[in-house]
């Protein structure tokens, strides 16, 4: 406490010590390089669609074969056939409920949140499978509103069996939603936006050309590049994963990695659509980092945490906690991609 003195009164001042600092060596790189902020979200690049009993039970046999390297999306909007909708989303619970689904990295798209079965839905799977499923795809949302409301429904049925903050994955594919995509990207149980090519061109009605829906023109039409932009800076401002829309090509595998690499290199993104078998090793050896880079952010990251995470100079280049943090990304998606991680930075994770 300290006294001042101004024309004869007293005035007191309690003054707060200053909250002891936690040694930065003892502290997890997530706890020193994102302080105040949230690290951003680190899911399998590769998200794998399959809607029929036959390309699911596929699916799951090569997620058993490849490890968690990417993720299984099985699709009640697309996959169930007319009058057979409550009996798939049974089919679907009771596949992410089994020994099967081994690692848990199996999401799940419903219908859009005007239909009436988009609550049969979610009240079906979370009842078989609310502790297994990965993440609720919600398409066809027109605000963050809309978003907002679907969260909402997805809540009740999950806690009522026993999930709290499942995550929930967003498709981005018609005006609204572009409208509000910063909205949404920030809504925090949101952890992926995804691009919907073809609703977002179909909703043009004729003034975007139908070959804006596949390369190259997808990467080259104005308003097509304007959408996937948006939808990347919004995720990238709010520590979400911008997932890339589908490559319809499934027998020319360069057309694929080549999609990628656009996808990646030129708009951001880091996460892609895989509607065949074929083309989930494409993506993730595209998108998942390479191996010299991640020898580089662990070296980099190994010398910071020696003295503390100051300044370094590695290779003759200057590194700091801004490009610790890109270097720890770095380390976070090779870990999801299945890559071995040098033994110095394992006892960092």
């Amino acid at each position: 406490m300290k006294y001042f003195k101004t024309d004869g009164s007293a005035i007191r001042l309690f003054v707060q010590p200053a909250p002891k600092q936690a040694n930065p060596t003892h502290m997890h790189p997530s706890e020193v390089l994102f302080q105040g902020s949230c690290p951003p979200v680190s899911i399998p690049v590769c998200d794998h669609y399959a809607g029929s009993e036959k390309l699911m039970r596929k699916s799951l046999a090569l997620q058993q074969e490849l490890g968690p390297v990417f993720d299984i999306t099985f699709d009640c909007e697309d996959g169930a056939a007319h009058g057979n909708e409550e009996q798939h989303a049974h089919l679907l619970g009771h596949m992410l409920a089994s020994e099967e689904n081994r690692f848990n990295r199996i999401g799940t798209r419903v219908h859009d949140v005007a239909s009436p079965l988009f609550e049969q839905d979610i009240k079906i799977i979370l009842g078989h499978a609310a502790k297994k499923l990965a993440y609720v795809v919600i398409p066809k949302v027109s605000s963050a509103d809309d978003v907002d409301d679907a969260i909402a429904v997805v809540n009740r049925h999950a806690e009522h069996n026993g999930r709290q903050n499942l995550p929930v994955h967003v498709l981005i594919e018609t005006h609204g939603a572009l409208a509000d995509v910063h909205a949404i990207a920030a809504l925090p149980q949101v952890e992926c936006l995804s691009f919907g090519i073809m609703d977002f061109v179909s909703a043009h009605y004729g003034a975007i050309p139908g070959d804006a829906m596949r390369s190259p023109a997808q990467f080259t039409h104005p308003l097509v590049t304007r959408a996937k932009l948006e939808i990347s800076a919004a995720c990238h401002a709010h520590g979400k994963t911008p997932s890339h829309s589908v490559t319809t090509e499934i027998r020319d595998l360069g057309v694929v990695t080549s999609d990628a690499q656009l996808a990646s290199r030129q708009f951001g993104y880091t996460r892609m659509w895989s509607i065949h078998p074929g083309q989930i090793r494409p993506i993730v050896q595209t998108l998942a980092p390479q191996l010299d880079e991640v020898n580089e952010a662990a070296a980099i990251l190994s010398q910071a945490q020696a003295v503390q995470w100051g300044p370094i100079q590695h290779n003759g280049t200057l590194h700091d906690r801004a490009s610790y943090r890109y270097y720890w990304t770095i380390v976070q998606k090779a870990r999801a991609s299945g890559i071995p991680l040098p033994a110095s930075i394992q006892t960092m994770i």
